[in-house]
């Protein structure tokens, strides 16, 4: 498994390049994956799964969301058989990018549901306040209620939490002393231990100043302290940064009951495999691209392979970077719920396509050429 398979050597494409020219592109020799886990895994790692848009709906993209609810249950399942655990209705699956609170909520009643048809297959999910418009928000018992509202819903619905940075918050947080009275009060009650995820302000704009100062160094005391003083209620913390350094620094000094999830999709392969004083587990939305390579490879760094997990992980980074690039909330996909699909440009999906061949995450070169043609002929490009 995991071998070089050689595409037909006709297989190519016209793409274009940097300075308006059109060249043709041929196939790089693809790698294939294990359709399942093979072996066991010494990291919790979640994929913070996508949900399928449904092409066949009559809607407004822009105004409400449509999905293919079989569909996106299907991914679900595919990502469950490669180990590894789903992170439901969060910022990849377009949560407040054009999927709201109610669709969230139903997402996420569908995915527990399917988890437990699989014997407990490992789900979290996203409780946040995004049902409550920023500018309604009034005063930090807004902000309280809110989550509790969220909290309780996911857990009616027998999920895991995932404790969502709130846009409320950030407007009306001032200081440590107002992040801790929300984050006391919500830990409190909740059932089990969530995972807390601080999300910097490069996947969302609104989350700016986050843990009430503009200083990321301040932000880390305060954020440390309270997860700490909580952290019997508090089963990980998922930190989106893309600043590999902070999150070290963070996981050392977190608890010694309190996992590491990186978030940092820039960075992960080697914030994963760790060094002497410590390692992340992982919460990625880039594991939702590449879930295959990803199952592959943290099967090989658990067998005690590390020059393997990094030979199957190492070609996914450029591809990731590319993927989050700046507008780093602006993902990738050919259909997307709120038409985000319309974010990138031709240019950019062309060195997308590029870099996911050399990666070799293309399981169907001859159906991704294919789709690629379309999509390049959509945008006046001719095959």
């Amino acid at each position: 498994m995991n071998k070089p398979v050689m595409p037909p050597s006709s297989l190519s494409l016209k793409l274009p390049t940097a300075g308006g020219r059109i060249e043709t592109y041929r196939l790089a020799a693809s790698r294939t994956f294990p359709a399942k886990l093979e072996g066991t895994l010494n990291r919790v790692a979640f994929s913070a799964a996508h949900v399928v848009a449904d092409p066949l709906a009559d809607c407004d993209p822009w105004l409400n969301s449509a999905i293919d609810w079989d569909r996106t249950i299907a991914f679900r399942e595919h990502v469950w058989d490669l180990g590894l655990g789903v992170a439901e209705a969060m910022d990849t699956a377009q949560r407040g990018m054009g999927l709201d609170w109610p669709t969230s909520l139903e997402l996420i009643q569908r995915s527990v549901r399917a988890a437990k048809a699989r014997g407990g297959a490992l789900v979290f999910s996203g409780a946040g306040t995004d049902h409550l418009a920023v500018e309604d928000a009034k005063s930090l018992d807004d902000v309280i209620r809110a989550y509790e509202e969220q909290i309780a819903a996911v857990e009616k619905a027998g999920g895991r939490i995932i404790l969502m940075a709130s846009r409320a918050l950030a407007k009306l947080g001032r200081s440590a002393d107002d992040y801790a009275k929300v984050y006391n009060r919500v830990l409190s009650q909740v059932r089990e231990p969530v995972i807390i995820h601080w999300l910097g302000d490069m996947f969302d704009p609104a989350l700016a100043n986050y843990w009430g100062t503009a200083s990321l160094d301040t932000a880390m005391d305060i954020a440390v302290g309270i997860i700490n003083a909580n952290a019997a209620k508090v089963d990980g913390v998922k930190v989106s940064l893309l600043d590999k350094q902070r999150e070290i620094d963070m996981r050392r000094r977190l608890d010694e009951n309190v996992k590491m999830y990186t978030g940092d999709d820039f960075n992960y392969a080697e914030l994963i495999a760790g060094d002497d004083k410590g390692f992340s587990h992982a919460l990625l939305g880039i594991f939702d691209a590449i879930a295959p390579a990803a199952s592959y490879a943290l099967s090989r760094l658990a067998a005690g392979d590390e020059a393997g997990f990094h030979d199957v992980l190492g070609p996914t980074v450029p591809l990731s970077r590319h993927i989050f690039k700046a507008p780093t909330r602006f993902y990738d996909h050919f259909t997307m719920v709120g038409g985000q699909e319309s974010t990138r440009s031709t240019l950019h999906l062309a060195e997308l396509f590029r870099l996911a061949d050399k990666a070799g995450l293309l399981s169907n070169p001859e159906l991704a050429t294919r789709r690629m043609k379309t999509v390049l002929a959509t945008r006046g490009i001719e095959p």
